[in-house]
């Protein structure tokens, strides 16, 4: 997915992963939101509220500033952004060189956390692309508590669990953020299989420097 350059190349891209993220089973009905900027601009593009990711057209986005404020769209069907925009902005502004959000509920993730266990990478692409995981306590979708948590969490991590509720990943562009929650997913798949098998030791051998790359 190359990086958009245009607002509405950014919506075109959002869509898109919209439409995969529902048809990888990542997400449910209304569940789940997305948002994105242009490199150094201080507005982003967020689903609307109420709307399902698979059946996204452009009027279901809205336009805000970092300062939490609607600037433009969505269409009069779609008056309000997604009640988790606070989640999107808070994450913005501690990361200036974030510039998309994808927060979904993958139910592996989801449930390894919950279950007391922590996900663990064993791949290099879970490496390269993860590397690090964060989480939240359960706070209410939408909270105050639950974007400052997040925040807080992804100024450390590219990836952030929120307990009992989904995960929020970040990236420079549309494309590498929805690779981390791909990836964070099959690795929260990976850690239950190995669990299932006794196993709660396996990882990927990480070299002491951290300095790992993809081919």
């Amino acid at each position: 997915m190359k990086k958009a350059t245009t607002v509405e190349g950014l919506i075109e891209q959002l869509i898109d992963v919209g439409s995969t993220a529902v048809r990888q089973g990542f997400v449910l009905a209304s569940g789940g939101n997305l948002s994105a900027r242009l490199p150094g601009s201080d507005e982003f593009v967020v689903t609307a509220s109420g709307t399902w990711l698979d059946r996204l057209v452009p009027g279901d986005f809205a336009t805000m500033n970092l300062k939490g404020e609607v600037v433009g769209g969505p269409s009069a069907d779609n008056p309000r952004p997604s009640s988790e925009w606070k989640l999107h902005q808070r994450t913005y502004l501690v990361r200036e060189d974030a510039n998309a959000i994808v927060h979904i509920h993958p139910q592996h993730a989801v449930l390894v956390d919950a279950l007391g266990h922590r996900i663990r990478l064993l791949t290099l692409d879970h490496a390269v692309y993860v590397r690090s995981v964060g989480r939240t306590d359960f706070h209410p979708n939408g909270s105050d508590e639950l974007a400052d948590a997040a925040a807080e969490q992804a100024r450390h991590h590219n990836c952030v669990i929120l307990s009992n509720h989904g995960c929020s990943a970040l990236g420079e562009d549309i494309g590498m953020a929805f690779r981390r929650a791909m990836n964070l997913e099959e690795a929260a798949t990976a850690t239950y299989r190995a669990l299932t098998l006794g196993d709660t030791t396996a990882t990927f051998p990480m070299p002491a420097d951290g300095a790992i790359q993809h081919a």
